[in-house]
């Protein structure tokens, strides 16, 4: 294996491991916010979330 393949190899290796872990980031971050929509607060002016939250 050439040292560029090998370079590409491991800068794609990089990426897709970068990749999973922002999808999985994500994927948790909306979980969060679907498990409890009461909690998360969508206007500025609106009350606080609540206190179990």
């Amino acid at each position: 294996m050439t040292d560029a393949t090998q370079r590409r190899l491991a800068i794609t290796g990089a990426l897709a491991a970068i990749g999973v872990f922002v999808a999985a980031n994500a994927h948790l971050l909306n979980a969060a916010f679907r498990s409890q929509p009461d909690c998360v607060s969508v206007a500025a002016a609106a009350k606080p979330a609540k206190r179990a939250c």
